[in-house]
């Protein structure tokens, strides 16, 4: 190892340990929310004063996340973590058993809303619906669901041939009602285009068409006679053969 090497392994200095690691009784510092000794709206004050102290108030507002491929997302990922531990560390044993389910079933009704597609429902008017109803039903375990999203989803459960109005959709930047009329124009229009068409095809299979006529020849006209003559004297031998069967029942005079 050379001089050089040595000097900058001694001033290489690592990192501090972060604020929130110190941390080993977070009781003692935020109290206990349990609804009757301890509002929810003090214990917020006072767990946001604790998260400011210890830096880690963006793991509690709205602040987005870094990048999955960025250096600071490893750390990041553990402190929110912890941050987490400190929520369920001081809410009361009733109150915890209720944010756990919360939280299960916001994630099942997050994948639901996710997956939710027009071929999935009955009609346009019943998926419709069922978006709106899972945006409340998320928006009841705090997790609202805005506008803006609820038409993106709108358009991303479409099928193929609902591109054409998905594409105005969003173009055009409309809100929740505009999208959903919009939706229902076209189910209109193409409800139409299909009874045209319809229409044209029973048309078309009960109209003969005049190339099909068959014009009668000399050949078969000659044939049709012939037929025809064979059919008559078919006729008068039946006949003839049974009127000699009636003779034949007929007693004998003694002119004959």
């Amino acid at each position: 190892m050379t001089k050089t090497d040595s000097a900058e392994s001694s001033t290489t200095k690592p990192e501090p340990l972060h604020p929130a690691y110190s941390v080993s009784n977070i009781q003692s510092k935020i109290r206990t929310l349990d609804g009757i000794k301890v509002t929810y709206s003090a214990w917020v004050r006072l767990f946001r004063l604790h998260a400011v102290a210890y830096k880690v108030s963006h793991h509690i507002d709205d602040s987005a996340p870094p990048a999955e491929t960025s250096p600071e997302y490893a750390q990041w990922k553990e402190l929110d973590a912890l941050v987490l531990q400190w929520i369920y560390s001081t809410v009361s044993d009733d109150l915890l058993k209720r944010l756990i389910n919360t939280t299960a079933r916001a994630a099942a009704l997050e994948t639901k809303f996710c997956t939710l597609t027009l071929a999935a429902c009955s009609s346009v008017e019943d998926y419709c619906q069922q978006l709106s109803d899972l945006a409340n039903q998320l928006a009841d375990v705090d997790q609202p669901v805005s506008d803006s999203r609820l038409v993106l989803q709108l358009v991303r459960g479409l099928p193929v041939e609902y591109n054409t109005t998905a594409s105005l959709i969003n173009q055009q930047g409309v809100d929740w009602d505009q999208a959903i009329t919009m939706l229902q124009d076209e189910v209109i229009r193409i409800e139409a285009q299909k009874g045209s068409q319809n229409t044209v095809l029973a048309t078309t299979a009960a109209t003969p068409s005049t190339g099909s006529i068959h014009q009668p020849t000399d050949a078969s006209y000659s044939s049709n006679n012939r037929r025809g003559n064979r059919g008559r004297g078919g006729a008068s031998n039946r006949r003839g053969r049974g009127r000699g069967r009636f003779q034949q029942q007929q007693p004998q005079t003694a002119y004959q």
